[in-house]
């Protein structure tokens, strides 16, 4: 997987949402769904760094992309329900789906944690996946061969100190991905579901989280998506309900 050679048409004709598109991994994985032939759906709250992602996949000569502004923290169950019916008109399915979108929160003990910075951590790294992804579960099983990644970090699979609703919400994560992947493993779905867990990379959420390390010793977005387009594409039929990890341990 880490060493992934994806053909060039692997994603040909499918229609790929990416969520927190406009920076880091999710830009990366963006231009990278658009460059092996998707029609890329991308989600984000700020509207010129989608912007920007856009005009860079158009520049390329890759399928026009669509733009969808949404911000997580606020937005109501009436938005997703609201994108998916824009979605089936558009494009009538959903072939593939990372939820990459996330924020950090602060880094203290949990006695020392702000009540509403927790809830607005867990709000947008994990209920609002799970409100995405409910929406989205119609469009999918549409799919003859959808894939769904979450991403996940390693503190989300042991917790270290001080990490906070961070470190809860992606054990969360982990779970919904476990039980989404159990409930639509059968003949009728066609789709599966995963985590993957980037590991360091250099990203702004790493520079916030460890303001004193070099970034330069984490490898860049770009270098982590064989892992991405392998899960992403046909290849990975089969693998369904991993904990998986981008970087080689």
């Amino acid at each position: 997987m880490h060493d992934y050679q994806a053909p060039a048409d692997l994603l040909k004709d499918r229609i790929v949402m990416v969520t927190g598109a406009g920076s880091g991994i999710g830009r990366a994985a963006a231009k990278a769904y658009a460059a092996h032939g998707a029609t890329v759906v991308l989600v984000g709250r700020t509207v010129s760094k989608l912007e920007t992602v856009y005009d860079e996949i158009e520049a390329a000569g890759h399928p026009k992309p669509a733009i969808v502004p949404m911000n997580f923290e606020g937005a109501a169950v009436k938005d997703y329900e609201e994108l998916a019916m824009t979605l089936e008109d558009n494009f009538g399915q959903l072939d593939g789906l990372l939820h990459n979108a996330a924020i950090l929160g602060d880094l203290c003990p949990v006695e020392l944690y702000d009540p509403e910075t927790w809830n607005k951590v867990m709000h947008v790294n994990t209920t609002a996946p799970f409100l995405l992804s409910r929406a989205m579960i119609p469009l999918l099983r549409k799919s003859g061969d959808a894939s769904v990644i979450f991403t996940s970090s390693s503190v989300g699979r042991k917790a270290r100190a001080y990490w906070g609703a961070y470190a809860v919400s992606k054990f969360a994560v982990e779970g919904l991905s476990q039980l989404l992947s159990d409930e639509l493993d059968d003949e009728r779905h066609n789709v599966r579901v995963n985590s993957l867990n980037p590991g360091a990379t250099r990203t702004s959420m790493r520079a916030r989280a460890y303001p004193a390390e070099n970034p330069r010793k984490n490898p860049a977005p770009e270098d982590l998506m064989p892992a991405y387009l392998y899960l992403m594409g046909r290849d990975s039929q089969g693998v369904n309900g991993q904990k998986l990890d981008a970087q080689p341990k």
